[in-house]
Formats: structure tokens, C-alpha cells, sequence
């Protein structure tokens, strides 16, 4: 049976540390996109904004030296899903950023090396 993807809501943007407050600068200022408030934990290393229907995350990311963009992809069934994706020789890189416990999802890698977060659609 092959697995059923469909976009998620999420789309993260790791940004090196150097260029994060003008990246955020450019988002909020010059395009004025809408925040979206957050825990206090969170503020000092990702903002959150509006994206159409989507979330656009940026997070700063001290180990980085370019941006990268991470995506989330949904799917009905997280467990038939990750053995699909095995079998069709997709990168699975869970070790990239730990997700929390008991969380349906993990990590896999496109062969242009976009990750993306493969979650349940529930």
C-alpha cells in the first residue's frame, strides 16, 4: 500500500545567528507579516509568523552557516508511512533536532536535502 502525504502547516527557517535579526527584521518590517506570540522560552531563538495558511517559524541557529528551510509533511498513518518511505531508500535523520516524547513523527531528508517532519495528520 503507498503512504498518503499531504502539506503540513509548518514550514521552518533555520537562520545563522549573523542574520537572524535582519531576517526577522525583513519578515515583520519590510513584508509586515502578522506575529504569532509565543512561550516566553521560545522568544530569544524563534518568531513566529503568519504564511497564508501556513506557520512560518524562524529560529536562530548558532552552529549554522547558511539558511535552511525545513518543511512538514502530514500523513494518516506515521508507523505504514515510515516503513514506505524505507523502502523507497528515503534518508530518515532523526538525530537533526530531537522531537518531544511521544510525539507521532519524525525526520527525513528530500534528495536535495530539504528535511522534513513527517507527522500525523490527526
Amino acid at each position: 500500500m503507498r503512504s498518503r502525504f499531504e502539506p503540513g502547516h509548518n514550514i521552518a527557517m533555520k537562520v545563522p545567528a549573523h542574520e537572524y535579526d535582519t531576517t526577522v527584521a525583513f519578515y515583520r518590517d519590510v513584508l509586515g507579516f502578522e506575529l504569532i506570540p509565543l512561550d516566553n522560552d521560545e522568544e530569544n531563538n524563534t518568531i513566529r509568523f503568519k504564511f497564508g495558511d501556513k506557520v512560518l517559524w524562524i529560529d536562530r541557529v548558532a552552529t549554522l552557516s547558511q539558511t535552511e528551510i525545513w518543511l512538514e509533511v502530514t500523513t494518516d498513518d506515521v508507523e505504514e508511512a515510515a516503513q514506505y518511505l524505507q523502502q523507497n531508500n528515503v534518508v530518515r535523520c532523526d538525530d537533526i533536532e530531537i522531537l518531544p516524547e511521544g510525539f507521532k513523527g519524525f525526520w527525513i531528508s528530500s534528495p536535495a536535502n530539504i528535511i522534513h517532519l513527517v507527522t500525523d495528520s490527526d
